[in-house]
């Protein structure tokens, strides 16, 4: 029994030290193990892959160049989004002015996000700038035309000819309504629902015309003709009233609907309707012109008012009198 115990006893101290070997040598092979990890990465992060001037740029450098950017577009994304919904909430906030603070926000923020990457890095900015300026020369023949457009952005986006939600006419005749000011180009949504993209310096150097730059409400001629003979009276009732179909037309003050009679046309009195009319409430998807015509047909229709079509009459000094017999009595 005691030769037994004593077998155990010696069976476990042996099998105990033997752990304790292997544990050891686990540890130092682990540690050695991390030790080299570590060399490895610091000397990956800590070499130089390339140089600007005397900066040594490394990999963590990038990392960090990275870091900074996409962090800075994070918060300029989330900025604007505030903004957006400030003017969602607030029906006091301008929509116009709310873009246009979060776009120099934006550029503001990468601006600042661009001398960090360039601090991080230890570029000097004296010798940076020297650089800049021998490359602009290069460069500025080939960007000329970007280069116009950024500037012309940001001089739309301080003096504001143009806004966001400007009903504006091109120089080529197109309309629409601004949908938003970019770096290269501004938006514009046109009558047929088309994003049409504009240079920005077409709006420095071109014409523009801009039907809310400081107003909102704007008149409409609507031209349209009668029958001879009508009552101008109740021609005059039908087409207001006609007018009077569509919210956006105004009828209060100097700015009630009116109807002219100007002209003796070949076939038809030539009247012209006179509306005032909120360009924001225009809708963007159907013509102003054609959706008051469309009233006026309606209402001229609902009074018996005739809208005639050219005719003419024809006068015969002299038929053959054989010809004269062959025409038919319901044709005379």
């Amino acid at each position: 029994m005691l030769r037994l115990l004593f077998l155990l006893l010696f069976s476990t101290s042996v099998i105990g030290s033997t752990v304790s070997d292997i544990s050891a040598a686990a540890g130092e092979t682990t540690n050695h193990a991390a030790s080299n990890v570590k060399d490895w990465y610091s000397d990956a992060t800590n070499t130089a892959l390339f140089s600007i001037g005397e900066a040594d740029i490394t990999v963590i450098d990038l990392v960090w160049v990275v870091v900074v950017l996409v962090g800075a577009f994070t918060f300029s994304s989330l900025l604007r989004r505030f903004l957006n919904r400030l003017t969602v909430k607030h029906e006091s906030f301008s929509v116009s002015g709310m873009f246009t603070l979060g776009r120099l926000l934006h550029y503001l923020i990468l601006l600042i996000a661009v001398f960090l990457c360039f601090a991080l890095l230890g570029i000097d900015f004296t010798k940076l700038a020297i650089v800049a300026g021998a490359l602009s020369v290069g460069v500025g023949f080939g960007l000329q035309s970007i280069f116009n457009n950024f500037i012309s952005g940001l001089i739309l986006l301080f003096e504001r000819p143009i806004k966001v939600g400007d009903l504006i006419e091109l120089d080529s005749g197109t309309r629409g309504r601004v949908k938003a000011i970019n770096v290269r180009s501004t938006q514009i949504t046109t009558w047929d629902n088309i994003d049409l993209l504009v240079p920005n310096s077409e709006f420095i150097s071109g014409r523009v015309i801009n039907y809310t730059l400081s107003d909102d409400v704007r008149r409409l001629h609507i031209p349209f003709g009668v029958a001879y003979g009508s009552d101008k009276e109740i021609v005059k009732r039908a087409a207001i009233e006609a007018s009077l179909e569509l919210s956006c037309t105004i009828n209060h003050g100097a700015h009630k609907p009116d109807v002219w009679l100007i002209n003796f046309g070949d076939s038809s009195l030539d009247f012209e309707l006179i509306v005032w009319v909120n360009g924001n409430e225009l809708p963007i998807d159907k013509h102003p012109i054609g959706m008051y015509l469309w009233e006026i047909e309606t209402k001229l229709s609902e009074y018996e008012i005739e809208i005639p079509f050219p005719q003419r009459d024809l006068r015969l000094r002299s038929i053959d009198k054989e010809v004269f017999n062959a025409i038919p009595e319901r044709s005379l």
